[in-house]
């Protein structure tokens, strides 16, 4: 048993890189290095919840598709519950994956659409704990799907007969029902309209208190994480440029690129609004295949200096709340 102080996960300088073949290049032309991944570190503890945010292609879901081992990482260390899980035998993640879940972005995508909820619902049962008496595993299926706000008279049920906030719960429910100890958000509110957003946000709250469960919560919006997360992290093009409490991310950035993001947040206050001075990033984000030398975000960063172009920032504690990767930080 791990001590309550410790992180359940513990992330090392993780790097998942691919190989690419160019479409433009001769057969015989060598692959280029696609950095999706590139030195990510951070630790979760039972009950916390991390936010991951970054623009698209910042490698938010690879990485957390690395940390499943749904693809396989390239470098680093993953430890889960003291244990290496790297190179981990197939058996072993396995055994390890009834604790750590998955919620995906497109929630009516993830669902099987010739399975009926009740199918949808037992198959991680069937799939852990085979031993499981029928009655029983449907008995645990109709408890999930109220815990979540759906009723059990909608357990036969297909996928295409819920709306997309449906469908979601349903696959918080599909999530939830082997009583893990982390759930992977990857984009979970990101296809819903704000409305519903805000109850699916609400309901995963809800579920972590009475669970006691962890969370990696995947988003773009900054302001949808700021509600959910205890700390966030900050990615752009593979790296992580601030790891900070959300309290003094919120008021005291120490990025530059988390000043940006953070510039884009509507305020509710129109006189607010207007008065309001937005950070527009110059340029496109470069390519992951040829990075820029040096801090990766220098070629958009109105802060740049020449030791930029030199000099990789490594991820550094600034105080007891936040870490940023910034030489001027």
């Amino acid at each position: 048993m791990l001590d309550a102080a410790q992180p359940i996960l513990s992330v090392r300088d993780l790097k998942v890189h691919f190989q690419v073949k160019s479409d433009k290049g001769w057969p015989w032309s060598p692959a280029r290095t696609l950095n999706a991944v590139d030195g990510v570190s951070f630790n979760i503890r039972a009950g916390e919840t991390l936010g991951v945010v970054g623009e698209s292609g910042c490698g938010k879901s690879t990485l957390a598709r690395a940390v499943l081992n749904l693809i396989p990482a390239t470098a680093g260390s993953i430890v889960w519950m003291g244990q290496e899980m790297n190179g981990a035998s197939p058996q072993r993640w396995l055994a390890a994956r009834k604790d750590i879940q998955m919620i995906f972005q497109d929630p009516l995508a993830s669902l099987d659409p010739r399975m009926t909820i009740a199918q949808i619902l037992a198959e991680p049962l069937q799939t852990h704990h085979a031993a499981m008496p029928r009655d029983q595993v449907m008995a645990r299926v109709k408890a999930m799907m109220l815990r979540v706000g759906l009723s059990a008279q909608q357990i036969n049920r297909y996928p295409h007969e819920f709306s997309g906030g449906q469908c979601q719960r349903i696959g918080i429910a599909r999530a939830l029902i082997l009583e893990p100890k982390l759930i992977i958000c990857d984009e979970p509110v990101s296809a819903l309209d704000v409305s519903i957003q805000a109850q699916i946000i609400n309901l995963l709250k809800e579920l972590q208190q009475s669970m006691g469960l962890a969370l990696i919560f995947i988003a773009h919006d900054l302001a949808v994480v700021k509600h959910i997360s205890d700390r966030i992290l900050v990615m752009y093009l593979g790296h992580a440029m601030e790891l900070a409490h959300k309290k003094a991310l919120y008021a005291t950035p120490r990025h530059p690129y988390t000043r940006a993001l953070l510039s884009a947040i509507p305020i509710p206050d129109p006189r607010l609004e207007r008065q309001k001075v937005i950070q527009i990033l110059q340029g496109d984000l470069p390519s992951p295949i040829n990075p820029p030398s040096g801090c990766v975000f220098r070629t958009r960063c109105p802060q740049a200096i020449e030791r930029c172009a030199s000099e990789v920032p490594e991820l550094r504690r600034l105080d007891g709340l936040s870490e940023a990767a910034c030489l001027l930080a």
